[in-house]
């Protein structure tokens, strides 16, 4: 498994990080192209899902922090099966920090008795889907069409799914 950088922390959250959380949030969803999320960010809404989160025992949330910011976020609801949500800050990705969210995301489902770990992705982020690939998910379906984007647009979406029981899962592949 990779190690993330070494100027790179990956924590649980804290109501502290909140603020943070939100401004890395703000910056993929204006890039337009990673995450579900759009431009303008409703950060009062988003603010108290993740407070919400926090004082959940079915949910998850991590952060990567380096060099005095948030350059990462992921988190995982539910105990089975658990849901998958991540980002991270351009300058930061292709560095190992989606690797070390994920493996602390895939830690904690794994401990919270998940059967399996899901997400959906957008057809276009192969680097995100290379890394799901890379930690043992696989393809499960697609969705056409399927979310409708602030400026109308229809996009797609792959599913993708990792069994976490004892010996369903596959180790991240080198």
């Amino acid at each position: 498994m990779e190690a993330p950088p070494e100027t790179v922390t990956i924590r649980s959250a804290e109501e502290s990080d909140l603020e943070s959380m939100l401004d890395a949030y703000e910056a993929v969803a204006a890039e337009g192209r990673f995450i579900g999320g759009e431009t303008p960010v409703d950060r009062t809404g988003r603010r108290a899902r993740w407070l919400g989160s926090l004082h959940d025992d079915s949910a998850a949330s991590f952060v990567a922090e380096a060099e005095g910011a948030i350059v990462g976020v992921a988190g995982v609801t539910g105990a089975g099966p658990s849901e998958l949500g991540m980002l991270v800050v351009s300058g930061w990705r292709g560095r190992g920090v989606g690797n070390a969210l994920l493996c602390a995301c895939i830690a904690w489902a794994r401990q919270a008795g998940s059967h399996k770990l899901t997400l959906q992705v957008w057809p276009h982020n192969t680097a995100a889907i290379n890394l799901y690939l890379k930690h043992g998910f696989t393809r499960e379906g697609y969705l056409h069409r399927h979310w409708r984007r602030r400026n109308g647009e229809l996009w797609d979406a792959v599913i993708m799914g990792l069994p976490l029981e004892e010996g369903a899962a596959e180790a991240p592949r080198q």
